[in-house]
């Protein structure tokens, strides 16, 4: 009997060796850094079988017939008021079933050296609303600086990802078999029914660890697949309004140089200002005290050799 249980449990685990390696070179995709919020659990779009789990036989028919495409967008828009559009787009990710990842305001400074309120929001929207979320986004812009639109077909490692999960559902179900026959084996003794069933438990234990991965990986296809991801630049409209000189709008490379050398007079102004202001002071302050005690000790040796002087005639 325990020769049996042996070779049964040698043949597993070369099974489970073969499945290790498969999972190995299957790419796992890690979720966004910047995604904070919990995805709703939703099976992948188009599958008729939403309500099962993922390893099951039945859903993974319709996944074979279905495309699994994550579709992603990244937007830079130039916008009159950032801090309303966010609250906007925030407000139309509820809307549309999806939520909010992140959001960043910060100020910024325009030409004249005023400050404006810029900033960025991450949103998942269901990827068949992500045309009409990107509509909604852009309806109010003034400009459309950048958009990218990215998309990545996952159904083959899905399917892949199926299959090594049915093959370690069933490697479980059999170890499990191992390991009853072992504890009811009558003709062993104690010390080797305990030893028999402790190696038989380790492999059940690493077995359904490799399960629990492969799940999440799938779990992670299916949700990504499910939601688009949206990235939104917003740039304050103050920052880019061009420069005016009498009704003169300059354009292109004179605009550029004109908004350049306005900057440094800027800055040579600020520096002067500073300099004046602050650091002159500064250096009085300090070195005054010093200078003065080094002129009256000049005066008193000059004072002291004109007495020498004098003396040395008479």
């Amino acid at each position: 009997m325990k020769k049996r249980i042996v070779f049964v449990f040698v043949a597993l685990a070369l099974v489970l060796a073969a499945c290790g390696v498969k999972a190995a070179s299957t790419p796992s995709m890690p979720a966004p850094a910047n995604e904070h919020a919990p995805v709703p659990t939703q099976a992948y779009a188009g599958s008729s079988d939403a309500g099962k789990a993922p390893g099951d036989v039945s859903a993974s028919g319709a996944a074979l017939q279905e495309r699994l495409v994550i579709m992603n967008a990244d937007l830079t828009i130039v916008i009159p008021d950032p801090q309303a559009k966010v609250e906007a787009i925030s407000q139309m990710a509820n809307n549309l079933g999806g939520f909010v990842i992140s959001m960043n305001m910060y100020q910024t400074y325009t030409q004249n050296g005023q400050t404006a309120p810029e900033g960025t929001i991450s949103i998942r929207v269901p990827a068949d609303k992500l045309e009409n979320a990107l509509s909604q986004i852009k309806a109010d812009a003034v400009e459309v600086r950048n958009e990218t639109r990215s998309g990545q077909d996952v159904t083959a490692a899905y399917v892949d990802l199926q299959s090594q999960l049915t093959n370690l559902e069933m490697a479980e179900a059999d170890l499990q078999a191992i390991m009853d026959e072992a504890k009811n084996n009558p003709n062993s003794n104690t010390t080797s029914k305990t030893q028999d069933v402790l190696e038989v438990y380790n492999q059940i234990i690493s077995v359904r660890g490799q399960i629990e991965v492969i799940k999440g990986q799938m779990q992670y296809y299916e949700q990504a697949s499910a939601y688009s991801l949206i990235n939104v630049t917003l740039v304050a409209e103050e920052t880019i309004q061009p420069i005016e000189i009498g009704g003169w709008k300059p354009e292109g490379v004179a605009r550029d140089a004109i908004q350049s050398l306005i900057k440094f007079w800027q800055g040579f102004v600020n520096f002067l200002i500073l300099m004046f202001l602050l650091v002159l002071p500064v250096l009085i302050t300090i070195f005054g005290p010093i200078a003065l005690v080094i002129w009256g000790i000049v005066a008193l040796v000059k004072r002291q050799k004109r007495k020498k002087a004098k003396a040395s005639k008479v």
